[in-house]
C-alpha cells in the first residue's frame, strides 16, 4: 500500500506572508472574501476540512513562493 504524501501546511503557514496565504486558499478554491478573514488567522484556527484538503491537495511549497 502506498504511503500518502501530505503537505507541511502549519509549517508553511507559520513562515509564509499573507499574499502567500492567499495564494494557497486560492487553490483551494476559497471564495475571494473568505480569503481576506482567513489569510490572517492562525493555521489551526482555520476549519478543519479546508485544514485536510489543504494537507492532502499534493501542493508543495515551490508551487506557492
Amino acid at each position: 500500500m502506498a504511503k500518502i504524501k501530505t503537505f507541511d501546511a502549519a509549517g508553511f503557514w507559520k513562515d509564509a506572508y499573507a499574499h502567500q496565504r492567499g495564494k494557497l486558499l486560492k487553490k483551494m478554491k476559497v471564495p475571494e472574501e473568505q480569503i481576506l478573514i482567513l489569510a490572517n488567522k492562525k493555521y489551526l484556527e482555520l476549519p478543519a476540512p479546508l485544514r485536510y484538503e489543504i494537507e492532502t491537495s499534493g501542493i508543495q511549497k515551490k508551487d506557492l513562493l
